[in-house]
C-alpha cells in the first residue's frame, strides 16, 4: 500500500447533480424521452475568445475536429432557448432555492450578488457554444474521519445535451437534457488518500438526497482532480459509483509515479474506464473560456431568502436514521422507511398508536408482501391503503376491535375490495375449531417450538384468530 502522505497526494472532488425541477432558463419539462424526435437541426460551432481575450486550449482542441452536430428535440422539452434562437428567461427560482439548501448544509457562505457567466463549450453539447453557470456559494466544509475537507464553490448551471450517436466528424445530440438545472459542488484539494475520496462523496451524496434532486443512473456525475508531489493536476471524469473512486485514485497515483520516473508530465483531462484505468480525453481547460452572460442581469440573493431557507433545512438521512432508532426500529425497517420517504407518515401514525414497528410494517413491509403474493401493483395497493385508512385500523386496535395480529389480514381484505369498516369486522374462528387445528398441526409436525407452531397456525387462519388465544392453547400442548 502506498504512503499517500509521503507522496504528497492532493485530491478534490467535483460533483454534478441534476435537480428535480423544470429547466433552468425556461419553463420546459426536465425529462428524457425515448420516442422518435419531432424535429432535427444541424449546426457547426466555432472557437471564440473568453473574457481574457484568449482562446482556451481545450476550446482550440475541440475546434480542430471540425465536426457537424445534429440536434433532436421535442416540443414539450425544447423551446427557442435550447435552440439558441431566444434569450434565456430569468433563472428558475425553485432550483436556486434547492441550491441554497445544499450550500447551507455544506456550511458555505452565500454570495449576496453574483454574475451569471458563459463557459465556452464547443464539443457540440450546447447549441450556443457555451454553458450558462452561476456561482452561488463558497468557503464551506465537510468533516471526515481523516479531517476537514473544504468546499471551494457551489454553482448552479445548465446540463448539456446528451449524445445519441457519435462518429469521427458527426455527432447527434438530443436536446431533452439540455438546460436541466445542475448543481456543481467543488471541494478544495484537501483529500489525502483514496478512502477519503469515497467518504467525502458519500457525505455530499447524503446531503443531496435530503434535497429535491433527480434519482437514477445519469442524474449524478462525479469527477476527481488528483496529483502527487512533482506531477501536474489530472482531472478524471466519468464516475457513477463512489466505490470505484478508491480503485481509480489508487491506479492514477501508480500512473503518476511512473510518469514522474519517465518525465512524462502532462496536465490533462482523462476518462474513467470500467476497469479502474483512465484514458486521455482532452487538454486541461483554463480560465480563458469564461465570460459574462449578456442577456441576464446580476443575480441578487436576499438575506430574507437565505434566512427563510436556513430555518427550514431538510434533515440528512444519517440524522433521520438516528431519530428512528430512538423510536425502537431495527436497521432493516429504518432503511425501508428512509428509502421510501415514509418518515412523515410514520410520525403522524405514531401519534395514534405508539407501536412504531407495527406502523413501519403497515407502511413499507406488508404492502410489498401483498403486492408479490397477490400480483397487484404497489401503486394500486398504496391508493387503497391511504393514511386515513391506516389511521382507522390503528384506532380499531386502540379500541380493541381487532388485535395487532389481525392487521395484515385487514390490509389484504381492503386491497381485495372490502371497505375498511367491513375488513375490521373480521370473521373469527371458534375456539373449538382452533384447538382441533392446533392438535392436528402438532401431530403432523412434531418437535417444533412454540414460535414455529405459532407461525404455521397464524398463516393457516389469516387473521381469524388472535395471537393471544393461539399462545394460550399452544402452552397446553407444547412443552417449552
Amino acid at each position: 500500500m502506498e504512503d499517500y502522505e509521503k507522496l504528497g497526494m492532493k485530491c478534490g472532488l467535483e460533483i454534478h447533480q441534476q435537480l428535480d425541477t423544470h429547466k433552468l432558463f425556461c419553463n420546459c419539462q426536465s425529462e428524457l424521452r425515448n420516442e422518435e424526435p419531432e424535429f432535427e437541426i444541424k449546426r457547426k460551432l466555432h472557437a471564440i475568445a473568453g473574457e481574457t481575450g484568449d482562446v482556451d486550449v481545450a476550446v482550440k482542441f475541440e475546434a480542430g475536429k471540425d465536426r457537424e452536430f445534429t440536434y433532436q428535440g421535442y416540443s414539450q422539452n425544447t423551446c427557442l432557448v435550447e435552440l439558441d434562437e431566444s434569450p434565456p428567461e430569468m433563472i428558475n427560482l425553485e432550483s436556486l432555492k434547492i441550491t441554497l439548501q445544499v450550500a447551507l448544509l455544506l456550511n458555505c457562505e452565500v454570495f449576496p450578488a453574483t454574475q451569471i457567466m458563459r463557459k465556452t463549450v464547443i464539443d457540440g453539447s450546447n447549441t450556443s457554444g457555451f454553458q450558462r453557470t452561476v456561482l452561488i456559494a463558497r468557503n464551506g466544509f465537510v468533516e471526515t474521519a481523516y479531517g476537514r475537507v473544504g468546499i471551494d464553490t457551489v454553482a448552479l448551471e445548465e446540463d448539456a445535451a446528451r449524445i445519441i450517436k457519435q462518429g469521427d466528424d458527426k455527432i447527434t445530440y438530443r436536446l431533452d437534457r439540455l438546460g436541466i438545472p445542475l448543481i456543481e459542488i467543488a471541494t478544495a484539494p484537501d483529500i489525502k488518500n483514496p478512502e477519503q475520496v469515497k467518504e467525502v462523496a458519500l457525505h455530499i451524496g447524503d446531503i443531496l438526497r435530503a434535497c429535491k434532486v433527480k434519482r437514477g443512473i445519469g442524474t449524478i456525475r462525479q469527477d476527481i482532480n488528483i496529483s502527487i508531489k512533482g506531477h501536474p493536476r489530472i482531472e478524471i471524469k466519468g464516475f457513477q459509483e463512489p466505490k470505484m473512486m478508491v480503485v481509480i485514485a489508487e491506479k492514477e497515483i501508480e500512473r503518476q509515479i511512473k510518469n514522474i520516473k519517465e518525465k512524462n508530465l502532462i496536465k490533462e483531462v482523462r476518462k474513467a474506464n470500467p476497469d479502474g484505468t483512465t484514458s486521455f480525453l482532452r487538454p486541461m481547460p483554463g480560465a480563458a473560456r469564461m465570460y459574462p452572460e449578456t442577456d441576464l442581469p446580476l443575480l441578487n440573493i436576499s438575506r430574507d431568502l437565505i434566512n427563510g431557507i436556513k430555518a427550514n433545512l431538510p434533515k440528512l438521512r444519517s440524522d433521520i436514521k438516528e431519530e428512528l432508532k430512538g423510536h425502537g426500529l431495527n436497521d432493516e425497517m429504518i432503511n425501508l422507511i428512509v428509502s421510501e420517504n415514509k418518515l412523515d407518515e410514520l410520525k403522524e401514525l405514531i401519534q395514534i398508536n405508539s407501536d412504531s414497528s407495527l406502523i413501519a410494517k403497515m407502511l413499507v413491509l406488508w404492502p410489498k408482501e401483498i403486492s408479490i403474493k397477490e400480483k397487484i401493483s404497489l401503486d394500486e395497493i398504496n391508493k387503497k391503503l391511504t393514511l386515513d385508512v391506516l389511521e382507522i385500523i390503528l384506532q380499531a386496535i386502540n379500541n380493541k376491535k381487532i388485535q395487532k395480529y389481525d392487521v395484515q389480514a385487514v390490509l389484504l381484505d381492503i386491497v381485495k375490495g372490502k371497505s375498511v369498516n367491513e375488513a375490521i369486522k373480521l370473521e373469527k374462528q371458534s375456539n373449538e375449531d382452533l384447538e382441533k387445528e392446533i392438535i392436528k398441526i402438532i401431530k403432523e409436525k412434531p418437535g417444533l417450538n412454540i414460535n414455529a407452531y405459532m407461525g404455521l397456525i397464524m398463516a393457516r387462519f389469516k387473521g381469524k384468530v388472535s395471537g393471544k388465544e393461539v399462545i394460550e392453547m399452544l402452552n397446553k400442548y407444547v412443552k417449552s
